[in-house]
């Protein structure tokens, strides 16, 4: 499955971005999508992931601040990022997979086999 992300820019710290994804996940009949962020010298880590049913998950460190919404007729996800932090900054990516999961999809990279290119986030202070 190809994904494709957009949505990238520079914002200033407190500011907000809205991230897309979009990609044919109903090649999986259920799915999961999420979110990650790679900055450089560091682990790709989970931003916070939706099932195709709704259920979310976020890492603690965006709790309360990024939103992950699905419009599952355009088979795309969104990731509302508000009151963004330098530290937020990364490159932002998109991942897939096949639902087989009890409840939610994981929080981990290494489940999610299909990803995309990545869209570049910049916040400065």
């Amino acid at each position: 499955v190809q994904l494709v992300e957009s949505g990238g820019d520079s914002v200033q710290a407190g500011g907000s971005l809205k991230l897309s994804c979009e990609g044919p996940v109903y090649r999986y009949g259920r799915y999961c999508m999420g979110w990650f962020r790679q900055a450089p010298g560091k682990e790709r880590e989970a931003v916070g992931t939706i099932s195709d049913d709704g259920t979310t998950r976020y890492a603690d460190s965006v709790k309360g601040r990024f939103t992950i919404s699905l419009d599952s007729a355009k088979n795309t996800i969104s990731l509302q990022m508000n009151s963004l932090k330098s530290e937020d900054g990364a490159m932002y990516y998109c991942a897939a997979a096949e639902w087989k999961w009890g409840v939610g999809c994981p929080l981990h990279a290494v489940a999610f086999p299909d990803w995309g290119q990545g869209t570049q986030v910049n916040v400065s202070a």
